[in-house]
This record gives C-alpha cells, structure tokens and sequence, in this order.
C-alpha cells in the first residue's frame, strides 16, 4: 500500500456511536492481518469478517488506513504489556532478561505472519511512522534494562542503547527478517528461543546460563538419529534428549 487512503466522504448526519460494530471491526481486521498481513486487508474482507456491510467500516473510521493506524496500537500494545509483565517476573536481572528477550521471541515465533506484519510488512506512512516510534519504545525498555544491569553489576559496562539495539535486531532480525533461517520450520520453538535468548545474553556481556542447555538439533537430525536407532535394534528406542554441560566460569576442561 502506498500513499494514504483517500477519505471517503460519509453521506447523512453523523452515526450514532456505536462501540459494539466499532470494536468488531477492530478485532475482524486485527484477525485478517494476522492471518495473511497488511496486503490482504481489504475493506471487503474485514466488513466480511465483522459480518457488516463493506460501506459500514466508514460510519467508524475516516479510512482504512485510520483503521489500520488504530489496529496498529492495539496489537502493538498488547506485545507492550506482555513484555511488561515478562520484566516484573522476578526480582533477579539476568532472569528479567531472559524472560523479556524469551516472551519477544516467543510471541513472535507464534504467529510469524503477525510479528512480519508488525515489523517489516510495507504498509500507509501514518501508521509506518507510528510503527517507528513503537520500535523505539520496545528499544528504550531495553535499554533501561540493560542500564539497570549495569549499574547492579550484573552486566559489565556497556553502552546501553547501542546494546539494545542489538538485541532488538537479533530478535527481529532472526525471527522474521528476510534472511530468518527459522522459516523452514525445522527446529522446535523451545530450542530457538533458547538459543535467541544464549545469543542475546551474549551481546550485553552475561555470562552463560548455569545447568544442561540443550543443544539446538533440528527435527531432521533427530528423526535420522531416530531411525538409526530403530534400524540398530529392529524396535524403537526411548529418545535421549541430547545435553551440552555447561561448566562454571574459571573451570578447566576435564584432561
């Protein structure tokens, strides 16, 4: 979509207000960019999901794109309080970190079509820009974050939005970027946001998370490993979940 929508003028005195339509277009429209993104959209489809008449979508909002604009906040903000209550979890910074970076990356692995939508999808300028400004929201939380680690200690000296940055970029970058290696669909959801949430630890300076960490091994190999051991033994095996010890900082490799 380029450009603004032109306004369509509403014929006849002002509707009456009526929240129950309005708050089903909203949530109709919400439903239809989830599922296929801004493209797919149209006027049509959404009065078609709401189960009203196309024409009634402009009794509510001067446009589509003010429309678009307003599901725009509500999704985005609903990712804000989420990543808010992943933040007050626990009294510990590190486990705080973890838990935001591991919530953004859990939702958006959920409904990757969503979170591309949100993030990259081509879309009105009106509500590029206030995708922008919510980017930056998502980043300065971070970085408040991060500056709180610091000066606890818990994260060594860095340069708290330029590390928030990075982290943010991970995330998006690797979970619904254009170069997203996930799209495949080859490995669990667990084991990507483990491994997110191991690269995003490293980016602030924390140290790695203590106890097994499990080894990020796409669903392939481990059907392959499966079924070697089934050819072995002529009967399925018990799966072994495949560890990777991770030793206490200073220790030495065993000879």
């Amino acid at each position: 979509m380029s450009g603004r929508a032109a306004k369509r003028p509403v014929e006849g005195p002002p509707p009456k207000a009526d929240g129950g339509t309005r708050a089903r277009l909203l949530h109709a429209a919400a439903e239809v960019i989830r599922e296929g993104g801004w493209g797919s959209a149209s006027v049509g489809a959404i009065a078609a999901r709401a189960g009203v008449a196309a024409g009634t979508l402009y009794r509510h909002f001067d446009s589509k794109a003010d429309l678009f604009l307003e599901v725009f906040r509500t999704v985005s903000e609903r990712e804000m309080t989420a990543m808010r209550g992943a933040h007050s979890g626990s009294t510990d910074m590190a486990a705080r970190f973890d838990a935001v970076v591991a919530t953004y990356a859990g939702r958006a692995l959920k409904n990757r079509r969503l979170a591309w939508a949100l993030v990259y999808e081509p879309l009105d300028a009106s509500v590029d820009v206030e995708r922008l400004a919510y980017r930056r929201i998502y980043c300065e939380g971070m970085a408040a974050l991060i500056r709180s680690g610091v000066a606890g200690g818990t994260i060594p000296p860095v340069d708290a939005d330029l590390a928030a940055a990075a982290v943010v970029g991970v995330i998006a970058e690797t979970l619904v970027g254009p170069l997203s290696p996930v799209a495949s669909d080859t490995h669990t959801e667990a084991d990507i946001v483990t491994t997110i949430v191991a690269l995003c630890r490293r980016v602030v300076g924390l140290p790695p998370r203590r106890g097994p960490v499990r080894s990020l091994r796409n669903r392939r190999t481990r059907a392959a490993a499966s079924s070697g051991r089934r050819s072995r033994s002529g009967a399925a095996s018990p799966a072994r979940c495949h560890v990777v010890p991770v030793r206490p900082a200073g220790s030495r490799a065993p000879p």
